[in-house]
């Protein structure tokens, strides 16, 4: 085979590598939506850690975060920030209970008005995510298939939300809210359905808490254990 004809194998082997590694990438980008889909379905609790950055639109020094959560669909869920100081968001299926123990403050909402079409009811929610959210392919970027999801309702409080996954297994999450801030979710140690106490979405406020909202009437004291 002369020079020529093997400068022309040589690019007709790259052609067809460039074009399968092109389409290769548009079948992961178009298969965004439907592990989106299948990580709902069967995930159906999960535990892990994450890594939270939330970056201002003045371009202010971004806020870093750390901490770990567990989730039991449908709106059951332990989300605790750990750094840079320590925060803890219990669902107990009802009511949605925030702890600040700097200040011993504990709020309580009903767990519907929390949750509504937040990016939080992508994992924790009861609904269909189609009855949230408008759903389309984000293409594929740092290895990761993205889907957008964009809230079907006005008054959900934030924009737009992306969300990487890969082989299946949700990666990151970012969320522009109404005020043009930018918080970024990246997930670690995610394990789906592993074994839960029963006693891990409760929650009773501290001793001496200061406790902003009403506890719904058919939860009380009795059905709650100390949080974390």
């Amino acid at each position: 085979m002369n020079t020529r004809s093997l400068s022309v194998a040589v690019l007709a082997r790259g052609g067809v590598a460039l074009v399968l590694a092109s389409m290769a990438m548009l079948a992961a980008a178009a298969d965004g939506v439907a592990q989106l889909r299948d990580f709902v379905a069967h995930a159906r609790s999960a535990e892990g850690e994450f890594e939270q950055v939330v970056m201002a639109r003045s371009g202010r020094r971004p806020q870093e975060a750390k901490g770990q959560f567990a989730y039991e669909r449908p709106g059951r869920f332990h989300w605790e920030y750990t750094r840079p100081y320590r925060q803890v968001l219990v669902g107990d299926g009802r009511a949605l209970w925030t702890w600040d123990p700097d200040l011993n403050q504990v709020t309580v909402r009903e767990i519907g008005d929390a949750l509504g079409a937040t990016p939080a009811a992508i994992l924790f929610g009861a609904g269909a995510l189609d009855d949230s959210f408008e759903l389309a392919d984000g293409g594929v970027s740092d290895g990761l298939a993205w889907v957008e999801a964009r809230p079907r309702q006005a008054e959900s409080g934030f924009e737009s939300l992306r969300i990487g996954l890969a082989k299946g297994q949700l990666q990151q999450m970012e969320m522009r809210d109404n005020f043009g801030q930018t918080t970024l979710i990246r997930f670690t140690r995610l394990q789906p359905n592993p074994p839960l106490a029963a006693d891990r979405f409760r929650f009773v406020p501290p001793a001496g808490a200061d406790i902003i909202g009403e506890i719904p009437d058919d939860l009380g004291a009795s059905r709650t254990t100390p949080g974390r």
